[in-house]
Parts: structure tokens; sequence; C-alpha cells
């Protein structure tokens, strides 16, 4: 990497730390608002969510100093919060758990950090939480050192695309219903769109130069798209849906390639694809797979001013 992008690089990731660490609340004397720091904290969810570890399991999870460790266990002891119990394998380790004192300490931290967490998203749009949650997620695997699961192309990815099966186009058509009621309020009948496009999909259905693909992630459903023929040199791309449970992947941008490519090997010359604007991600995919937006129109549809966009792509 060019030594200017690797200094913006690292410029970059400082910046977002000095603003999520002030985000949520990390600097301040008490975690929380609460009588403990956040090591404190960390060190009581540790106990909280383990089964009996000891003080080396701790250590290792939240890579912590052993001498600071020590001092917290024992303020802990000091406070009735923590109760040891010796190792029946090994009588120099003891296994730790909190007290009934510990629990209530633990409800009370674990309470404050949903309400805390809660009341950042709620200032979010539906929509927006899951880029976010989707970002975040992106972020905690790569970091981790586990890009594999972000890769479509990796050996080991997470997803996997297949053909629809009996109950995939309701699945489709109530999932499509449900997301986008949830992030951006489109009611009916938008639902009967959906539907309408399955039903003559599967009614008129050309085996050769149509097709659907589901995308599949531990037994469930995530995503799809349709290739429809609008005519013997024209395919439009419909229903394109990633799941937020499997944003962050690349999945959408899979799924548009997958469609893509089949168009151009079943002979069309041009694809074409009708979208709004507020659908930003889906956007994005589609001008980085080379679509370009011919015109837009507003309207008002299911319930809500939209702007829809017809974007082309020549072969």
């Amino acid at each position: 990497m060019p030594q200017l992008d690797r200094d913006q690089h690292i410029a970059a990731a400082r910046r977002f730390n000095r603003f999520y660490t002030r985000q949520i609340g990390v600097l301040r004397k008490n975690f929380l608002d609460s009588p403990y720091s956040l090591g404190e904290a960390r060190v009581i969810y540790e106990i909280a969510r383990d089964k009996a570890p000891t003080a080396s399991d701790i250590g290792r999870a939240l890579d912590l100093d052993a001498g600071y460790l020590s001092r917290v266990l024992r303020n802990f002891e000091k406070r009735g919060l923590l109760e040891r119990k010796v190792s029946k394998t090994d009588a120099r380790q003891s296994h730790l758990a909190l007290s009934p004192s510990g629990r209530k300490v633990f409800k009370l931290l674990d309470d404050l950090s949903q309400r805390d967490i809660g009341a950042m998203l709620d200032k979010l749009s539906a929509a927006d939480q899951s880029r976010l949650i989707g970002a975040m997620q992106t972020i905690e695997a790569l970091l981790d050192g586990k890009p594999a699961a972000l890769a479509p192309t990796a050996k080991d990815r997470r997803y996997k695309l297949r053909d629809p099966v009996p109950g995939d186009f309701g699945w489709i058509v109530k999932r499509h219903a449900e997301l986008y009621a949830q992030e951006y309020k489109w009611r009916e009948p938008f639902e009967g769109v959906c539907a309408q496009i399955v039903a003559d999909y599967i009614n008129n259905h050309d085996a050769k130069r149509e097709r659907c693909w589901i995308a599949e992630m531990d037994g469930e459903n995530v995503g799809c798209i349709f290739v429809a023929k609008d005519s013997d040199e024209v395919a439009r791309i419909r229903l394109l849906l990633v799941d937020p449970k499997a944003r962050g992947l690349g999945l959408g941008a899979r799924l548009t390639a997958e469609a893509v490519r089949f168009a151009r090997e079943a002979g069309y010359k041009k694809m074409t694809l009708w979208t709004h604007s507020v659908l930003k991600a889906a956007r994005h995919i589609y001008q980085k797979a080379g679509f370009k937006l011919m015109r837009t129109e507003k309207h008002k549809s299911w319930g809500q001013p939209v702007v829809s966009e017809h974007w082309d792509l020549e072969f």
C-alpha cells in the first residue's frame, strides 16, 4: 500500500476510535453512570457469561494485565460480589462465580447498557440501524481475523445460492412486504406488486432466459433476485433482496453479478431495472455493476412520496 494511503487509513481508523469511544461513554470515570469502571464492568460480564471461569480464562479473554485483574477480583471479593471455588483438578486455581449481590450488579449494568444502546439505535431509522449493524459485523469479522466469512468468493463463505424450492416464492413476497414496511413504511399495495411479479414469473417462466436465485445461510433464506424477460433483447432484474442478518457480506453484489452473467449468457443485449432513490444500498450495487441511471419519476406510492428510477446496462 502506498505510504499516503496507509497514513490516511490510519488517520481514519484513529478518528473512528475517538468518535466511538466518546459515543459509548468509554472515557467517563464511571461506566454507564454506575459505580464501576469499564474494565470492572467487562470482568463482571465475563464472569456472568462464562461457566465458572478462572482468573486466567478472564485475563486471556479480555487481554488484561494479571496484576490489574488480580486487584479487581480482590476488590470484588471485598464487596461481596464474587465467590471462589478451588478447582478439583488443580488446587492452584479457583473457579469464579458471581454471588447473589454480584448477579444484581450484573443485572444493573446489563440493563443500563441495553438502555444506552437502545437509545442510540432509536435515533436511526430501521434501514439505517440495519446498515449500522452490518458495518459493525464487518468490522468485527475483519479485525477478528475472519475475513473469509465476508468474501463471496471464499471457499468457506457463509451463504450459498440455489434455485427456488416449494415455499420460496411465498417467502419472497412475505419478506419483501415485512422489510419494506419496517424500513421504509411502504404499505399496501406494495405486497400486491411483489406478489404479481412473482406470479407472472411462475406462470410465464422461460427456463432458458429467466432465472431466480435464493440465497441461503445456515439453512435460512436471506436473499433473492430474479432475471425476467422483458423482450427478446432486454432482461429485467426484479426483487433483489438481502435480509438484514446477511448484510455486510457482499451478498447483494454477488446476486447482481449472477444475474448479469446469466443475462449475458442467455443472449440479451441489455438489462434494465426499476428501483427507488431511497434504496441507497441497492443503487450503489447497481452502479458498481455498470448500470447507468436513465430517468427518474416523482410520485406517491405505498403511502409514501418516492422517486422511482430506471437503470440500464448495455452488453
